[in-house]
């Protein structure tokens, strides 16, 4: 059973307009109260953000999206497990010295706020990856839009503790290839159905991924390689990093989730480069080698042969 507060990841089969349109609009208005409630627990609580949790969450912001990122932050901090950091990632000297009222106040309450190069959506992972020489307690890395369920971390940990070699995501499209082992458009990779780890499942940061020791040691390895090839499109790096490592990725729940979005902060976005347009397919072409086409066809075959 998919989170509270969370909605099934988007299909293309899914029902006519009007009800599409009815179903955002209902969405958009529980996103508006949730944001109403958490700004209001902000102004009451003074409770810690940190906890318990063995993780580190990381995310960063940018632009006009610092103004709305302690909605996300708070929303975190609310949750029924709590990590022991949560460290936000700005890439702008004056952003650090014109911080909100909200986001000093969450300072206060246990938020690192740090200063990044610019590496844009790198930006979430790749400082704290190289914060350390070597890492022994798994990442979670959370978008700057997303109202994130109380349950959220709990189920990441959870799944983690249970079978601790592998990525963990809400929400993981499956790489699709053509007889010849090219990749087909991006846009045509359906969402998971399934909990099997599988090196074929593409983790989408968007609901949140826990990356284990072993993936953050791959990454530090691999450097900032990403810069060259895939400077606007981490998905796709962390994917191939984690493919040429043999690290799985497994989706929380059978069926996949997109929880809800901050309002208003869909002005500024990737998504209009990297999946309308062409961007994502580009930086594929880029990033993967025949190697790993082989790799995942091969995998693909074998899971096909075996039936499972």
């Amino acid at each position: 059973m998919a989170s509270d507060q969370s909605r099934s990841a988007p299909s293309p089969k899914q029902g006519g307009g009007a009800l599409r349109r009815a179903r955002k609009r209902a969405k958009h208005f529980v996103a508006r109260l949730d944001t109403f409630s958490l700004g209001l627990f902000q102004q009451r609580r003074r409770r810690s953000l940190l906890g318990t949790g063995e993780v580190v969450v990381s995310l960063t912001s940018y632009g006009v999206r610092t103004q709305a990122v302690h909605t996300t932050i708070e929303s975190i901090g609310r949750g029924r497990v709590r990590p022991r950091r949560i460290i936000l990632w700005l890439d702008d000297p004056s952003a650090m010295d014109t911080l909100s009222p909200e986001l000093r106040s969450l300072q206060a309450r246990g938020l690192e706020i740090a200063l990044s190069d610019n590496l844009g959506p790198h930006t979430k992972y790749w400082p704290y990856v190289a914060s350390l020489g070597e890492h022994t307690v798994p990442l979670v890395t959370a978008d700057d839009d997303i109202i994130y369920p109380r349950g959220w971390l709990e189920e990441l940990l959870s799944a983690h503790h249970a079978r601790p070699g592998l990525i963990y995501c809400y929400w993981a499209r499956v790489v699709q290839q053509d007889a010849s082992g090219d990749f087909t458009p991006y846009e045509s990779w359906p969402s998971a159905t399934s909990t099997v780890p599988s090196p074929a499942n593409f983790a989408l940061g968007v609901s949140g991924v826990l990356y284990p020791p072993v993936m953050l040691n791959a990454l530090l390895a691999a450097g900032r390689a990403f810069e060259a090839v895939t400077p606007k499109a981490d998905d796709i790096w962390l994917h191939a990093v984690a493919l040429r490592g043999g690290i799985p990725v497994a989706q929380v729940h059978e069926k996949a989730v997109h929880f809800l979005t901050v309002p208003g902060t869909q002005v500024i976005s990737l998504r209009s480069d990297n999946v309308a347009g062409t961007g994502n397919d580009d930086a594929i072409a880029r990033v993967y080698s025949a190697a790993d086409r082989t790799a995942l066809a091969d995998y693909t075959s074998s899971v096909t042969r075996d039936g499972r």
